[in-house]
C-alpha cells in the first residue's frame, strides 16, 4: 500500500508553513495539457480555484514506427507550457508542480522531452508512473466528494491510460493503470469514418481484453457485502455527461459534480456515435473542440469498464488529477496532517470557506447554527421525521444565511440564495445546494411562496416540505442570537401533542439579562413556525430561581 505522504518530505510536517499561499498545478497529459491555479487556506484546510486553462496539445499523436514524441508536437507543448507559467506567475503563485503522465511515460524520447521543457521554459516536471497517476487522481477525487467510508471505485479515461482505483475514504485498496486511452485507441485501431462494424467489435474486444485484469485486482480487493458506488472523472466522461444533460435536460449543469447517468444511457450513446462520421459527431450540442475525434474510444472504454465490474450508473467528479497534485502538495508540506481527517470534513470546509468568503460573521452563524440543530433535534419525531442528512442541510444555511450582507443588507437573504447557488460547495450534489439555498433565503421576511423563481426551482414535493419546515426552525434560532451578543445560554423545547403547544424555555447566559430583544423577536418570527406545523407557540424565560 502507498504511503499518503512520501518518507522524504515527512520531516516538512514539522515546519512553520505560510498562510495563503497560490499553487499551481500543470498536467502534461496523452491528449491535454491543463493548469489549475489555487490558493491554499491552511486554517481550514481547503484550497479555493483561483483559474483554469486547458488546450489539446495530442502528445499521444507519436511516432508510429518509433513511438517518439513528435517535434512539431513537443514544440506546440512547449510553447502552451510557457503561457502557463506566465498566468502562473501574473497571478502571484509561490509554486508550480507539473507532473507527465503516459503519453511522455511510454515515449523513448520522453525525458528528452522533460529537458527541454527545464532549458527552454524553466519548469521542472515530475514523470509519475501508473499508480502514482492513480494515486494522486484518488486524492484529487476526495478533495471534492463525500463517500461517508462507503467503498467507491473511482475510473479515469485519459488520453494514454485509463484508472481504476478502488478506496473507501481511508487508504486506497487498489491503484490500477492500464495502457487504453481515447487518444491511444483512436489512433491504433481506427482508421474508417465513421467507425466499419468489423473495426467497432475489435475496439470493444481490445478494450475489455485489456481491462480485465484491472478489474479482476479491483474486485478482489472488495469485501464481503460491499456495493461499491462508480465515480468517473476527465474530458471523456465529463463530455458524456453533458451531452447527455444537453439532450435530457436542455442544458449543462452548472456543475458536472454529482451528475449520474446510467449504463443503457451510455449504451445507447455508444450506439449512436458509432453510426456518425466525425464531422457528425462535433456537430452534437455540448461537444468540445477535438473531442469529437476521440469520443468513440473513450467511450468505449467506460462501456466496456461499467460491464465488466457489473455497475449500473456512474456519478461524475469534476475533480481529478491535476486537484490531486494539489493535495499531495498539502499533505507533503504540512497543510494536511491526515487524509482521512481532510476526507471526512469536505462538505464543513466547502461551507465555511464559502462562509469566510463573503465575511460572514462566523461567531453568530456558529450561535445560530447550535440554535437550529437544538431545535432539530428536540423536535425530531414530534414535528418532523427528517434525518442526518436533512441535518447537515440545516446546518449548512444556518452558517451561509447571513452570507448575503456581503452585497447589501436590504433583501440580504436573497443576496444569500444567490451567493449560496452560485458557489461551489463540494461534497453537494445540485439538488442539495438548492435545498440550502432556499433555506437560508427563507431565514427572514416572506415565507416560501409558489411565485417565488427560487422555490419554483425545487421540483420534488418533498423538498419544498423540507424548505418550508427547516427554514421555519432556522428563523426561531437566527430570533434567539438577535442581538449577536451570545445572551442566550441554552433552551429547552416542548411539545404537547393534545394542545397543539410548543413550549420553548429560554435560559439567559447572565441572570440579569431579560433578553427583551430575542423574545420580541421570537414573537415576531414564530408565525411562520406556527402555520407550518400548526401549533401555538410559546416562549418563557427562566427566572432567577430556575437559573439557578
Amino acid at each position: 500500500m502507498l504511503n499518503l505522504i512520501p518518507v522524504d518530505n515527512r520531516n516538512l510536517l514539522n515546519q512553520p508553513v505560510p498562510e495563503n499561499q497560490m499553487i499551481a498545478a500543470i498536467d502534461i497529459g496523452t491528449n491535454s495539457l491543463h493548469i489549475v491555479i489555487v490558493k491554499i487556506e491552511a486554517a481550514l484546510p481547503s484550497f479555493t480555484i483561483i483559474a483554469r486553462e486547458k488546450e489539446t496539445v495530442r502528445l499521444g499523436d507519436r511516432n508510429l514506427m518509433t513511438g517518439d514524441l513528435k517535434p512539431e508536437v513537443m514544440s506546440k507543448a512547449i510553447a502552451c507550457l510557457g503561457r502557463f507559467k506566465t498566468l502562473a506567475e501574473s497571478l502571484g503563485t509561490n509554486s508550480i508542480v507539473a507532473v507527465a503522465t503516459s503519453a511522455v511515460r511510454e515515449s523513448p524520447n520522453g525525458k528528452e522531452f522533460l529537458h527541454q521543457i527545464e532549458t527552454e521554459v524553466g519548469l521542472i516536471v515530475d514523470l509519475i508512473s501508473g499508480p502514482e497517476e492513480a494515486r494522486r487522481i484518488y486524492l484529487g477525487v476526495l478533495s471534492g466528494m463525500e463517500f461517508n467510508n462507503k467503498p467507491h471505485i473511482i475510473i479515469d479515461i485519459g488520453g494514454g491510460s485509463t484508472e481504476l482505483i478502488l478506496g473507501d475514504s481511508e487508504e486506497p485498496r487498489s491503484l490500477t493503470s492500464t495502457k487504453i486511452g481515447a487518444v491511444r485507441l483512436t489512433g491504433e485501431l481506427i482508421a474508417s469514418d465513421p467507425i466499419s462494424e468489423t473495426e467497432f467489435k475489435y475496439l470493444q474486444a481490445y478494450a475489455r481484453g485489456m481491462l480485465e485484469r484491472s478489474v479482476e485486482e479491483v474486485q478482489g480487493k472488495l469485501k464481503i457485502g460491499d456495493s461499491p458506488q462508480l465515480i468517473g472523472t476527465s474530458g471523456t466522461i465529463e463530455t458524456i455527461a453533458t451531452i447527455h444533460a444537453r439532450e435530457k435536460l436542455g442544458l449543462a449543469p452548472s456543475t458536472l459534480n454529482g451528475y449520474q447517468f446510467s449504463l443503457q444511457d451510455l449504451r445507447t450513446w455508444v450506439n449512436r456515435l458509432r453510426k456518425m462520421t466525425n464531422v457528425e459527431r462535433a456537430a452534437i450540442a455540448g461537444m468540445p473542440e477535438k473531442r469529437s475525434e476521440v469520443i468513440l474510444a473513450g467511450a468505449v472504454i467506460l462501456q466496456e469498464a461499467m460491464t465488466l465490474l457489473g455497475v449500473e450508473s456512474l456519478t461524475v467528479c469534476e475533480r481529478s488529477l491535476r486537484e490531486g497534485v494539489i493535495v499531495d502538495w498539502m499533505l507533503t508540506h504540512g497543510f494536511i496532517d491526515n487524509r482521512l481527517r481532510f476526507q471526512s470534513s469536505i462538505r464543513e470546509r466547502s461551507v465555511l470557506k464559502t462562509a469566510k468568503k463573503y465575511q460572514t460573521n462566523l461567531e453568530h452563524s456558529q450561535r445560530v447554527t447550535a440554535f437550529a440543530l437544538d431545535i432539530f433535534d428536540q423536535t425530531k419525531g414530534q414535528l418532523h421525521y427528517w434525518n442526518a442528512d436533512q441535518r447537515q442541510l440545516l446546518w449548512a444555511a444556518a452558517i451561509l444565511h447571513n452570507c448575503g450582507h456581503y452585497v447589501g443588507h436590504s433583501s440580504h437573504h436573497k443576496h444569500s440564495y444567490y451567493l449560496i447557488r452560485n458557489s461551489e460547495l463540494l461534497g453537494y450534489n445540485e439538488t442539495e445546494i438548492e435545498i440550502i439555498a432556499n433555506i437560508a433565503r427563507y431565514h427572514r421576511k416572506s415565507p416560501p411562496k409558489k411565485k417565488h423563481d427560487s422555490y419554483r426551482n425545487l421540483l420534488h414535493k418533498e423538498h419544498r416540505t423540507m424548505v418550508n419546515q427547516l427554514s421555519a426552525i432556522l428563523r426561531l434560532a437566527v430570533a434567539l442570537d438577535r442581538r449577536q451578543i451570545g445572551a442566550i445560554s441554552y433552551i429547552k423545547c416542548d411539545y404537547i401533542p393534545n394542545f397543539k403547544e410548543f413550549k420553548m424555555s429560554i435560559f439567559p447566559s447572565t441572570i440579569d439579562d431579560e433578553c427583551s430583544l430575542e423574545l420580541w423577536s421570537l414573537d415576531y418570527k414564530k408565525g411562520v413556525f406556527e402555520e407550518e406545523f400548526g401549533l401555538r407557540f410559546v416562549a418563557t424565560l427562566m427566572n432567577t430561581a430556575h437559573f439557578i
